[in-house]
């Protein structure tokens, strides 16, 4: 899995909006202006993840096509103008769902800057490499394949939804391709196998779609599958 295209690097304001009566006051008494800046900023995140939560549990309860904007301000508590100034139309609510269930949270923080993925390329031996991105693969899996058959859905009946499903799968193999490409650095791979056949069989591996229908359809669990395509990946990719 990879990133989603418009994560950016975090903000230096805290989670929590602060209290402008216990900051110091500027040259004419008053509290400082960014105080109040950040309070806005905080309310109208909270209002944006509200409308997005939302969204994300309408589209999973009744499919993208059924899903209105009016259904989803009313479930946010929220006006429907609010829902276009805050996040935008039907695609982009069903964009950031994805992009959110992708890293987690809602934090401004890319997926290569986290955890999981700092660990994968700071680990020097292959085969523990390839256990740590299956790792992470499963783990996007879990939390982004149910909004991802919606997104499969709503691209055949919205050309721009179907131009959101073919961004996330060329998203898909770049991450797929980077993470080859740094396995090629550990002398990782298998002789004959190239980066872009090694890239192109991940990228095919890793689809939400392969994990719903065993994790979801078939009652394996997360470990289960994590198992089986490290085993899978470990024989086709790595040298014997």
């Amino acid at each position: 899995m990879s990133p989603p295209p418009d994560a950016t690097s975090p903000p230096d304001a805290t989670t929590q909006p602060p209290d402008a009566t216990t900051q110091p006051p500027d040259s004419t008494g008053k509290p400082p202006k960014r105080y109040a800046s950040q309070v806005r900023d905080e309310q109208a995140r909270r209002t944006r993840r509200a409308i997005v939560t939302a969204a994300h549990d309408l589209f999973l309860a009744q499919g993208y096509a059924a899903t209105t904007i009016d259904g989803i301000a009313e479930a946010a508590h929220v006006s429907r103008r609010t829902v276009f100034n805050s996040v935008g139309g039907k695609v982009a609510l069903l964009k950031l769902a994805l992009d959110w269930a992708i890293v987690g949270d809602d934090e401004p923080v890319a997926l290569a800057d986290r955890p999981a993925i700092k660990a994968i390329l700071a680990e020097s031996d292959p085969r523990k490499a390839l256990m740590l991105w299956v790792q992470a693969v499963a783990d996007v899996a879990a939390r982004a394949a149910p909004l991802g058959e919606v997104l499969i859905a709503a691209a055949d009946i919205d050309p721009a939804a179907a131009q959101l499903l073919a961004e996330a799968s060329r998203n898909r193999l770049l991450g797929a391709t980077v993470f080859i490409r740094y396995l090629a650095s550990l002398d990782g791979l298998a002789v004959g196998i190239t980066e872009q056949r090694a890239a192109e069989l991940c990228w095919a591996l890793t689809d939400g779609h392969l994990y719903r229908l065993l994790v979801a359809q078939r009652s394996w669990s997360t470990a289960d599958f994590s198992r089986w395509l490290s085993d899978s990946l470990a024989a086709a990719l790595l040298p014997t």
